[in-house]
């Protein structure tokens, strides 16, 4: 029973996923310790956006001062994600029954909440709730409260 659950839980196994947390763990730990710079991921993302975006806020001072660093953090991890994929992913291609719609839609929620929340789940959960942030607490129990409200909702909706 319990191994079911787990391989329906994880189908790929989790070995790479306790992996994977350790060294995003040590990655922003580190970039912290080292640097004293935080490495959330809406940041990167409007970081990486000021190379092409001459929008005011894509334009900010702290993102242009920081964008180098922040462009090679963007490649690594695509980069590593896909590494990672060629030398232990499945065989079979993964697709999800999503319509393209929905997932573009959820974006654009994601963007706006991490804007709205000034920052994202990576940078207040990982780097925010480490360093002590009370307002990344409340981020973080926001974002955790809203997913299990939405993921309720849809399954008594009959979603999946």
């Amino acid at each position: 029973m319990q191994d079911a659950l787990l391989l329906q839980l994880f189908p790929l196994g989790w070995a790479h996923y306790l992996a994977g947390g350790l060294m995003i763990g040590l990655a922003t730990g580190g970039l912290y310790l080292l640097t004293g710079r935080i490495g959330g991921m809406s940041t990167v993302f409007s970081a990486v956006w000021s190379y092409v975006s001459r929008r005011p806020f894509f334009q900010q001072p702290r993102l242009l001062q920081s964008r180098s660093w922040r462009l090679a953090l963007a490649l690594g991890l695509v980069l590593g994600a896909a590494v990672w994929w060629w030398l232990f992913g499945p065989e079979q291609r993964l697709s999800t029954g999503v319509p393209l719609w929905q997932l573009g839609l959820g974006g654009l929620l994601v963007g706006y909440g991490a804007r709205l929340s000034n920052g994202c789940t990576s940078g207040h959960g990982i780097c925010g709730l480490s360093s002590l942030q009370l307002p990344s607490l409340v981020a973080v129990l926001t974002f955790m409260g809203t997913g299990f409200i939405t993921a309720n909702l849809v399954l008594a909706l009959g979603g999946r």
